[in-house]
């Protein structure tokens, strides 16, 4: 039955409400009155007529701009005393620095943060300062922190960035959990499929390792690229296929490697896609080293697909990944280690058989998405209860 109470969901920009939170805004609207905030671009627009709510567009930025972040503040602030929510709830750094300064200002009772990845692991010296402080800042307003990982949230305590009385992590993790009906082959894909392997002359000798995501240092691009390189010296067979896009603004790879990916013949760039259902289903496994992660979708999705999973020993991927069950845990930034665990899943049938045929299981298992939304909702049920909105 759907609450008299007001719920507001703000993300920096709205491809996060797009991508990260789908079809959850829809499920919520069901039992709240919903609002959608994020910068004002087409796909809010979108967002809103396909998951059947109202938004509301205020500019915010991703980077520290503090002229522009007051105005935002401002702005947010304005909203929350007009629309009166009894809950808002963030994602993304920005706006959930933003989201809990103007909450707490304009007297939201409920007031959660999700932390999805936390960039500042990358950081250091003056840099890690100040967003060390910003985090502090942005829990010290929420009245809930929501980190969407066990091992982000140790990293959280061990920073002191907040209480433990404070903070719950939902579940298993994940901010959104996974639709596992979706992410299964039927004969649609199956024909997708084929006709990408033509596309892309691949015929059932090739092993192809898949990876899906910003093509930048931080996801480890540098360390595959040459792990990929200095493996098919040895096995002439293999392919690499890189779904994303460069993102040289925030992030840029090096010359060289970005001059490998678009002159190797051997490895495919197929860049940013809407759908990446077909391209795991033409994939062996899923190479991923990431150095850092809040709880990433990739890892669950081609999971989903039988596909085993080399990954990163960081929050979220060493927790849906088990080594030796469903794929294989590397150290962080290690082309060595990478390069083995891919030799291995290329010549060690047995664990490779093993950790495929665990894979969609173990996912199904822990993280299907309409779990997750009923742990959320009834969060949700329960701070009303404990603000005296609901008996």
């Amino acid at each position: 039955m759907k609450s008299a109470h007001k719920l507001i969901r703000i993300t920096t920009v709205p491809v996060s409400l797009s991508v990260l939170l789908k079809d959850q805004l829809r499920y919520m609207s069901n039992y709240f009155e919903l609002l959608a905030v994020s910068s004002p671009e087409k796909i809010l627009e979108q967002v809103g007529i396909r998951e059947g709510v109202r938004t509301a567009p205020i500019p915010m930025t991703r980077a520290i701009t503090p002229i522009k972040d007051l105005k935002a503040l401002w702005r947010l602030y304005k909203l929350l005393k007009k629309e009166k929510p009894a809950i808002v709830h963030t994602h993304t750094p920005k706006a959930g620095l933003l989201g809990m300064m103007a909450g707490r200002l304009a007297g939201v009772p409920i007031r959660m943060h999700t932390v999805a990845g936390l960039p500042l692991m990358e950081n250091k010296g003056v840099k890690r300062r100040i967003l060390d402080f910003v985090e502090r800042l942005t829990y010290g307003c929420a009245t809930g922190v929501y980190p969407n990982s066990k091992h982000l949230a140790d990293f959280i305590l061990e920073n002191g960035y907040c209480s433990p009385e404070k903070m719950k992590v939902l579940g298993n993790g994940s901010s959104n959990g996974i639709n596992t009906r979706f992410f299964e082959p039927n004969e649609e894909l199956s024909k997708t499929a084929c006709e990408l392997k033509k596309k892309f002359s691949l015929t059932n000798k090739e092993f192809v390792f898949v990876f899906v995501g910003r093509l930048v240092k931080d996801k480890g691009i540098e360390e595959l690229v040459a792990a990929f390189s200095a493996l098919k010296e040895k096995y002439p067979h293999i392919k690499l296929l890189l779904v994303g896009p460069y993102e040289p603004e925030r992030d840029p790879l090096s010359p060289e490697t970005h001059k490998v990916i678009e002159t190797d013949p051997s490895i495919i760039h197929a860049g940013f896609q809407q759908d990446i259902r077909p391209y795991l289903m033409i994939s062996q496994a899923l190479a991923f080293p990431s150095y850092r992660e809040g709880f990433p979708n990739v890892p669950m999705q081609a999971g989903c697909f039988n596909l085993p999973s080399i990954v990163t020993d960081i929050n979220g991927c060493n927790e849906i990944i088990e080594d030796g069950k469903n794929g294989l845990i590397i150290p962080v930034k290690n082309e060595k280690a990478l390069k083995q665990a891919m030799e291995t899943l290329l010549t060690n049938s047995t664990i490779y058989l093993t950790l495929q045929s665990n894979a969609r299981r173990m996912i199904v298992d822990r993280y299907e998405q309409k779990y997750l939304w009923e742990l959320l909702l009834k969060e949700y049920n329960d701070q009303l209860k404990a603000h005296a909105f609901i008996s």
